[in-house]
């Protein structure tokens, strides 16, 4: 009886690290934000960008999916040239970027407080592979406000891109806005 309890004890064990871990690795909203009224000629719809409609709810995060070494998010199409629809200078180096140069934005979470910076991640889909610069936040905590844009908080699982992002990928131009890709640190 005492192996039988032991045992029954060590199961009970591993199911619970199991179940921690597997509620540490998801990601749930952290609340909504009501849309306001934008101020006329004041969002930036360059690359079919949203406006946030006034009295839609949006919802927010703080965090994102876990990063692995092929991490599933949605890449999406955005200008870091100045009077671009990303707004203003890019957050980690406080400069704007050329629409030919690979660099992209992630998701609050993925972004993590500044931690990856100036560091480079490798981009896959379409059967080919990029490397682009992270230079900033696709803010899922806020948005509908002027620092944003007026535009929408960011899903928790984007990656932001450069038109040179999706040039390297294959992507036919008629086709970018929005694609699945995989992720990873380069």
């Amino acid at each position: 009886m005492k192996s039988f309890c032991s045992k029954a004890s060590f199961l009970f064990l591993v199911f619970l690290i199991i179940m921690l871990h597997s509620a540490a690795q998801q990601c749930r909203p952290s609340g909504r934000i009501k849309g306001e009224k934008t101020p006329s000629g004041q969002c930036n719809q360059e690359n079919d960008s949203d406006c946030c409609v006034q009295g839609k709810m949006y919802t927010t995060y703080k965090c994102s999916p876990s990063v692995s070494t092929h991490t599933k998010a949605y890449l999406t199409l955005n200008s870091f040239q100045e009077g671009g629809d990303g707004g203003g200078p890019s957050a980690c180096d406080n400069q704007y970027h050329s629409d030919d140069t690979p660099v992209v934005a992630l998701s609050t979470g993925w972004f993590n407080n500044k931690s990856r910076c100036l560091n480079k991640i490798k981009i896959s889909a379409n059967g080919r592979s990029v490397v682009a610069k992270v230079v900033d936040e696709c803010d899922s905590r806020a948005g509908c406000d002027k620092e944003h844009d007026y535009q929408p908080p960011c899903n928790n699982n984007i990656v932001d891109a450069s038109k040179a992002v999706w040039k390297a990928l294959g992507v036919p131009h008629d086709q970018w806005g929005g694609l699945d890709i995989t992720w990873s640190d380069a």
